[in-house]
């Protein structure tokens, strides 16, 4: 039965242990042998053995499809991102298979399924199911769905938005991967920020505390403000942030990536 997406989790809630999009699958598998306790484990291992031998879908649903199901009761919602991935790969899940559980599964499934891609896809067939996540307000959905599978095949236009948007639902920006490397000497992304910066300053919101330090990524050096994660004062000494910025100033080296 296909499910609607879930309510918005809190910023707070991202992870715990090793993230699974950025962990090789024998060192998941091995934290996972270390740290589940002998009951889980037994069942985790059986998981893995079942979805294996019955890869691929079986009637309405196949029999790892349930374990995915069973795993955050079975194994504990601290681990069951991880037993999710470990089980997709076993199954052999592929782009049709990982979209079919992505739409039906639940929020935590989803989730699994945004961690496996990396592992699993090795094109650009899975990018819907990230675009999907990103316009969702789940936190811990857009933290799996700026992964490394979305640094790799996102676009520049989307994957800049994507930026923006953790930002300001305030997923760290510790979350997106290959960010110091997708941000360098991006005009584009710097300008973009700027201009939400001082939107939300002027509109005396918050301006969250990483847009600088992605700004610093970029290359830019003219936004300077104490103003991260507080409104604006009522003085009338305005912050830079305070009036809408003509230009952007960037060191000498920086131009806009090809989009």
């Amino acid at each position: 039965m296909t499910r609607p997406h879930p309510a918005p989790a809190t910023p707070e809630a991202v992870h715990e242990g090793p993230t699974p999009a950025r962990t090789a699958l024998d060192a998941l598998r091995s934290h996972l042998d270390t740290h589940l306790d002998a009951t889980a484990r037994v069942w985790f291992r059986r998981a893995l053995d079942d979805a294996a031998a019955h890869p691929g879908a079986h009637g309405p649903i196949s029999v790892w499809e349930l374990r995915l199901a069973e795993a955050g009761r079975r194994c504990g919602s601290r681990y069951a991102d991880a037993v999710r991935v470990l089980i997709l790969h076993a199954a052999r899940a592929d782009p049709a298979a990982l979209t079919r559980v992505y739409y039906q599964g639940t929020a935590e499934e989803r989730r699994a399924v945004l961690h496996a891609l990396p592992h699993l896809v090795l094109g650009s067939d899975a990018l819907p199911l990230v675009e999907d996540a990103l316009r969702t307000h789940d936190t811990r959905l857009l933290a799996a769905a700026v992964g490394p599978y979305a640094a790799r095949h996102l676009g520049a236009h989307a994957w800049r938005h994507a930026v923006l948007k953790c930002l300001f639902a305030g997923v760290p920006v510790d979350e997106v991967a290959g960010l110091e490397q997708r941000a360098r000497t991006d005009a584009e992304l710097a300008r973009m920020l700027v201009d939400h910066a001082a939107e939300r300053t002027t509109a005396g919101r918050p301006v969250p505390r990483d847009l600088q330090r992605v700004l610093t990524l970029t290359g830019l050096t003219a936004l300077t403000s104490t103003d991260s994660d507080t409104p604006p004062q009522t003085s009338t000494a305005r912050t830079p942030l305070a009036r809408p910025i003509p230009t952007v100033r960037r060191t000498p080296t920086a131009r806009s990536p090809e989009s």
